[in-house]
């Protein structure tokens, strides 16, 4: 029997300090997310940012919480049982990390008879830290648990166009009525080291404003890349004129180099340069999540205003919109009759 796997990030199991300590213990610990030696990123992350992060987190999960629940998670649930009603085979829902896990995805399918899966991560764009840390944590669970399933992975799908146009539908749908004079596109950042690892060649990536247009075989890993193309081929599709858009990079954590234009540098520069009515996308997440509803939405909006600017304006990501659903019912059809 054919079966799939929606795997999203994951989500603390309330706002307590307790669980989102727990939360992001896992999350940090993860060595493909701060990928320093073991020792090192224990004694960071356990002796340093869990006795500090965790309270401060916890207070930023309590501005955006529902009262159903996480919104990535109740996003996710109703994404997921969309998809399933619309559909003749089994569908679960994971996430990487949390109590929602991707081992309890796999045995709610297995359970049901799945020996043939199609796992999606819910992420646009390959990073080690997102898409990558999925496919191996699946890949070790199947290996381990159940050798008997054949699994396929859906790969990163930032090109795609199905998922092009459903982006672009959303963004136009929201901006209706709003008179922006820029449009920010802002990707989750991740360290510019991460660009250099996975570079197959080892000498292709510079990141020096040029070898992202460059066609080399390190575009299939280089999430700087992707974000880009998704820009562009956004950009195309809804006709936007040059100089009314730009790309960032938000998220940062620790000291080290990260992505470049940084997300909160933008908006404290853009009202001095004129660019006062400002809408803000974020492409690299399909589900709002604290990153989208707390640092963009709530503190983005406040810096921006504070530097100058008259207008603000989030756009939500696809969440469960009915477009974006057809979209992965297509994939998993096609999947389905292709195997």
């Amino acid at each position: 029997m054919k079966g799939v796997l929606l795997v999203n990030l994951g989500s603390p199991d309330s706002t307590s300090t307790k669980d989102v300590k727990r939360y992001l213990g896992e999350f940090l610990m993860d060595e493909r997310v701060i990928d320093i030696a073991y020792w090192k990123r224990y004694l960071l992350i356990k002796g340093i940012i869990l006795n500090v992060r965790p309270k401060k987190s916890a207070a930023a999960y309590k501005k955006i919480w529902w009262e159903e629940g996480s919104p990535l998670v109740v996003i996710s649930e109703r994404f997921s049982k969309k998809i399933s009603n619309k559909l003749n085979i089994p569908v679960s829902l994971a996430m990487r990390y949390g109590t929602m896990s991707i081992e309890k995805g796999l045995k709610e399918l297995v359970d049901q008879g799945v020996d043939e899966l199609l796992i999606i991560p819910l992420y646009p764009h390959y990073a080690a830290s997102s898409y990558e840390t999925v496919t191996v944590k699946a890949e070790q669970l199947i290996a381990e648990k159940y050798p008997q399933v054949n699994m396929d992975i859906l790969p990163p799908f930032y090109k795609d166009p199905a998922y092009i146009n459903a982006m672009s539908e959303n963004i136009s749908d929201h901006l209706k009525g709003f008179d922006y004079d820029h449009i920010l596109f802002s990707y989750h950042g991740i360290p510019e080291r991460h660009i250099f690892k996975a570079d197959p060649t080892n000498n292709h990536c510079k990141i020096d404003g040029s070898c992202c247009e460059r066609n080399s075989v390190a575009h299939h890993v280089c999430y700087r890349h992707q974000c880009f193309e998704t820009t562009k081929l956004i950009v195309k599709k809804m006709g936007l004129k040059e100089g009314t858009y730009s790309n960032s990079f938000q998220s940062r954590l620790l000291k080290d180099p990260w992505l470049k234009p940084y997300t909160d540098f933008e908006l404290e520069k853009f009202p001095k340069e004129g660019k006062k009515k400002l809408a803000v996308i974020t492409p690299a997440f399909v589900s709002d999540c604290l990153e989208t509803l707390e640092e963009i939405a709530m503190e983005g909006k406040e810096d921006f205003l504070a530097a100058g600017g008259s207008t603000y304006k989030h756009i939500p990501c696809m969440n469960d919109n009915d477009n974006w659903v057809d979209v992965n019912v297509q994939w998993i059809s096609d999947w389905n009759q292709s195997n």
